[in-house]
C-alpha cells in the first residue's frame, strides 16, 4: 500500500494541469472562430471601408538644356489650371512635360500670378474673328472652322514684362480651330465619302479630334526652349501656361522673336507638325506690356509657305553605269540655294537615294546630315547592284532613281524639302537628258545640276 502513494499524488497533480491547458486551448480557438465571423459578418454588411493613402503630388523636375550646359534665366511658374501631365511622360517619344528651370543669377523664385482667360483685352488681327459662334466647337465642320480661324486655326497668348526682375512672362492660353487629324487626307478615304463616319448631313468632311501641344522658345536664341502640356483629344484646346524668361531688358526684347510650334502628339511616331507662328517683338508696344498684361492672337500658318516663296534648291549628281559589273554608281556631291527651314534662316539636310526597277523600290542608301548650312557638301558614293535577265545580261531599262532631300528634326518629322526623279516616266528636262547621256555613257562619271521639285 506504501509503494503506491507517490504515484497516485504524481496523478492528482498533473491531470488538473492537463486539463486547464486543454480548456484554455478550446477557448482560444473559440474565441477566434467567433472574431472570424464577426469580421465577415461587418465585411458583408458594408461596415468595413477600406481607403487608399494620400500619395503627395511630385515636384516638377528640372529639364537640362540638350547642350548640356546648366539652364539659364528660365523658370515655368505652376499651371493655374492644376492639370499634370500624363505619367510616364518624357520627351521626345512621350507627352512633353513641364519644365522648371531656376536662373543661375536669381535670389530667389519668382511666383506669377495667372487670370483666367477672357477675350476683353485680346488684340486680334482683322482677319482672324474670335468670337466663337457656338459653345461646342469641336463639332464644327473643317469649311466653318476655316472660316472663323483661319485653315490651322489660331494661337492666343498673353504678354508681359516685370522691370523689377527684368524678365519677361509668356502665356500661352489656348488654341482654337486646329485641324483634325484627318487633315491632308486625299477625297478617296472611304470614310470621308458621303454618308460615310467623318461627312455630316450637309457633305462637308468632319475634323477628327487631335492631340496637340505648343513648343515656344526666343529668338534669336534657339537654346531655351518650353513646352506646354498634352491635351488630349480636342481641336480647341486650354493651356493657361505661364513661361518666365529671365534677364532680358526692354532693349533687348525690341531684337527678339517668339516663335510657337504647334504640334500634335503621337504615340508610335514622331510627332505631327500643324504649324507655326512668328511673332517679332519689335512689333509690339513694349511700354504697353510693362504696365499690364496684354493678351495677342495669331493665325497659325504651314511651314511650307516659306519653301514655296525661297524655291528648293538644286542637288549636283554624277552617274556612272557599268555594264559588266552591273553596276550604278551615284555620287552626291553638294547641293545650293536651299530654303530656310529655321527661323534662324539655317537648315539641317540630307539626302535620301531609292532605286526603283519597274517602279517598284529594291534599295535605299541615304547620306550623313549636314547640321546649319544651306550649301551642304555630301561628297558620299553608293553603289547600287543592277538585275540582269537571262540571256540579255544587265540593263537600264526599267530602271530609275528617286531622291529626296529632307530637313533633320530632333523631335518632329523630317520635312521634305524637295524631290528628283532620274530615269523614271516623270522624268523631264535636265534630269531626263542627264540620264539618257549615262545610259549611252557607259563607264563615265557625268555630274550635272538639277533643281529639286515639290
Amino acid at each position: 500500500m506504501g509503494d503506491h502513494g507517490p504515484d497516485m499524488n504524481t496523478l492528482e497533480t498533473v491531470v488538473p494541469a492537463v486539463l486547464g491547458l486543454t480548456a484554455a486551448a478550446i477557448l482560444a480557438v473559440t474565441a477566434c472562430f467567433c472574431a472570424r465571423r464577426i469580421r465577415r459578418q461587418k465585411k458583408k454588411a458594408g461596415h468595413e471601408v477600406s481607403s487608399l493613402p494620400f500619395q503627395p503630388p511630385r515636384p516638377p523636375r528640372a529639364v537640362r538644356s540638350p547642350s548640356g550646359q546648366p539652364p539659364q534665366y528660365l523658370k515655368k511658374s505652376p499651371s493655374p489650371t492644376g492639370i499634370k501631365p500624363p505619367p510616364g511622360g518624357h520627351l521626345p517619344a512621350q507627352s512633353p512635360t513641364e519644365q522648371s528651370c531656376i536662373p543661375t543669377n536669381a535670389t530667389a523664385p519668382i511666383t506669377t500670378t495667372t487670370t483666367k482667360y477672357s477675350e476683353e483685352n485680346e488684340l486680334t488681327p482683322k482677319k482672324v474673328q474670335l468670337e466663337p459662334k457656338s459653345p461646342d466647337v469641336d463639332h464644327l465642320d473643317g469649311n466653318e472652322n476655316e472660316t472663323e480661324y483661319g485653315k490651322l486655326g489660331s494661337i492666343v497668348f498673353k504678354l508681359r514684362y516685370l522691370a523689377d526682375r527684368s524678365a519677361l512672362v509668356v502665356s500661352v492660353v489656348r488654341c482654337r480651330g486646329l485641324p483634325g487629324k484627318n487633315h491632308g487626307s486625299t477625297t478617296s478615304d472611304l470614310t470621308a465619302l458621303p454618308g460615310g463616319p467623318l461627312c455630316n448631313g450637309n457633305g462637308n468632311v468632319k475634323q477628327s479630334a487631335t492631340d496637340p501641344y505648343v513648343k515656344l522658345q526666343l529668338l534669336p536664341d534657339k537654346q531655351h526652349k518650353v513646352k506646354t502640356r498634352v491635351v488630349r483629344n480636342t481641336r480647341n484646346p486650354v493651356y493657361d501656361e505661364d513661361f518666365t524668361f529671365y534677364g532680358l531688358t526692354l532693349t533687348e526684347l525690341a531684337g527678339m522673336s517668339l516663335h510657337f510650334v504647334v504640334l500634335s502628339f503621337d504615340r508610335y511616331s514622331r510627332d505631327d507638325v500643324i504649324g507655326e507662328v512668328v511673332c517679332p517683338l519689335s512689333g509690339i508696344d513694349l511700354q504697353q506690356i510693362e504696365n499690364q498684361q496684354v493678351a495677342l492672337s495669331r493665325e497659325i500658318q504651314p511651314r511650307s509657305l516659306k519653301i514655296r516663296a525661297q524655291g528648293r534648291g538644286e542637288l549636283l549628281i554624277s552617274l556612272c553605269w557599268q555594264p559588266a559589273a552591273a553596276r550604278l554608281t551615284v555620287v552626291l556631291l553638294k547641293a545650293r540655294n536651299l530654303p530656310r527651314m529655321d527661323v534662324t534662316g539655317l537648315a539641317d539636310p540630307y539626302v535620301k537615294i531609292y532605286l526603283l526597277y519597274n517602279g517598284q523600290r529594291i534599295a535605299k542608301k541615304k547620306t550623313h546630315v549636314k547640321k546649319r548650312t544651306l550649301s551642304p557638301v555630301f561628297n558620299e558614293s553608293f553603289a547600287f547592284d543592277i538585275p540582269s535577265t537571262e540571256g540579255a545580261g544587265a540593263t537600264l531599262e526599267g530602271v530609275s532613281l528617286e531622291l529626296m532631300l529632307l530637313d533633320w528634326d530632333r523631335v518632329t518629322k523630317n520635312e521634305v524639302i524637295g524631290r528628283l526623279e532620274l530615269g523614271g516616266p516623270r522624268s523631264t528636262g535636265s534630269a531626263l537628258n542627264h540620264w539618257k547621256e549615262v545610259c549611252n555613257s557607259p563607264r563615265r562619271q557625268i555630274a550635272d545640276w538639277h533643281k529639286l521639285r515639290e
